[in-house]
């Protein structure tokens, strides 16, 4: 009877995953706003990954940049008028056209490294605290809520201080304050789904632990892993920009969004407001879609909340 519990949850893995891929899809596409919001956001997202071949102008190339071409308002020409710089120029002479471009580049890919990451760590361990419970489930959750009872930006603050500048040294920082929400979320749905007779059903078969978790245990916890992890992604991008106007995140030679509005903040009031407009604008849009989709995925993935929207 076990062995037959246990083989028959398993064969049902792959159908669930596609049926609950398509549901996902469907019901996004099933929302004007969501699908609105999803369009805006993969529009950035190509915009990021084809900046290089699309940019009119590599801004961090230094042969191509000319001094005398800073802070020039939207629509002007270079000297040549070879070039028109459609959101003008900062105080280095590079077109913030492009330089939001490859802004995007940096940005999304620190959100989505340090998501990603973050997502396995908190997700093992979420998994091994909640299937091992004891001194293993009060350790992992201790150390929890501890890095939950201080301010995010202050942790990563404390931790680049250390660490300094670097892509790798913010990805790591951002890691650190955001793995515990993944442990919490994924210990929660893990501590119901093992109680139920499949989990002890691969028991009885005498099944490795390592095997019971990953196998059968993760891909019941997927639903709310799936909606904390859009957020947490956009979380790690603002999280991100707020740390590089801090001075404190990506390098110069690599800037993100955040630095770019960092570059023009103290010239909003004399007039010059397109060096950090621009990059603050698009930067909204990007976290506000991430959230807008991340909150219709949560919506159909709990039927009451779906049932309540809809009326």
């Amino acid at each position: 009877m076990s062995e037959s519990l246990a083989t028959e949850h398993t064969a049902t893995y792959h159908e669930t995953d596609d049926t609950l891929s398509r549901q996902i899809v469907r019901g996004v596409l099933n929302s004007k706003e969501a699908t609105f919001w999803l369009t805006v956001g993969l529009i950035i997202l190509s915009i990021a990954l084809l900046a290089p071949w699309i940019a009119p102008q590599d801004p961090y190339d230094l042969m191509v940049l000319d001094i005398m071409d800073s802070r020039m308002p939207p629509g002007t020409k270079n000297f040549d008028e070879s070039l028109t710089y459609w959101l003008g120029t900062d105080g280095q002479g590079r077109d913030m056209l492009s330089a939001i471009m490859y802004g995007l580049r940096t940005s999304i890919s620190v959100g989505v490294m340090a998501g990603v990451i973050a997502l396995i760590l908190g997700m093992i361990l979420g998994l091994t605290g909640s299937y091992f419970g004891g001194w293993v489930d009060a350790l992992i959750m201790r150390t929890v809520d501890l890095m939950l009872g201080f301010p995010t930006i202050l942790v990563a603050l404390i931790l680049l201080s250390v660490l300094g500048q670097g892509v790798d040294k913010v990805i790591m920082a951002l890691v650190a304050v955001q793995w515990a929400n993944y442990a919490r979320v994924v210990r929660s749905a893990a501590l119901v789904e093992r109680e139920k007779e499949y989990i002890e059903a691969a028991t009885c078969l005498g099944l490795g632990h390592w095997r019971i978790l990953f196998k059968h245990l993760l891909p019941n916890c997927l639903p709310p892993v799936i909606v904390i992890g859009t957020v947490q992604v956009a979380h790690a991008i603002s999280a991100e920009a707020t740390l590089s106007f801090l001075g404190l995140g990506v390098p110069i030679t690599e800037p993100s969004l955040g630095l770019l509005i960092a570059n023009g903040y103290q010239l909003l009031l004399s007039g010059m407001y397109w060096i950090s407009f621009f990059p603050g604008v698009v930067l909204l849009l990007t976290i506000f879609s991430i959230n807008i989709v991340g909150d219709r995925i949560r919506e159909i993935l709990n039927p009451r909340l779906l049932q309540e929207g809809e009326n």
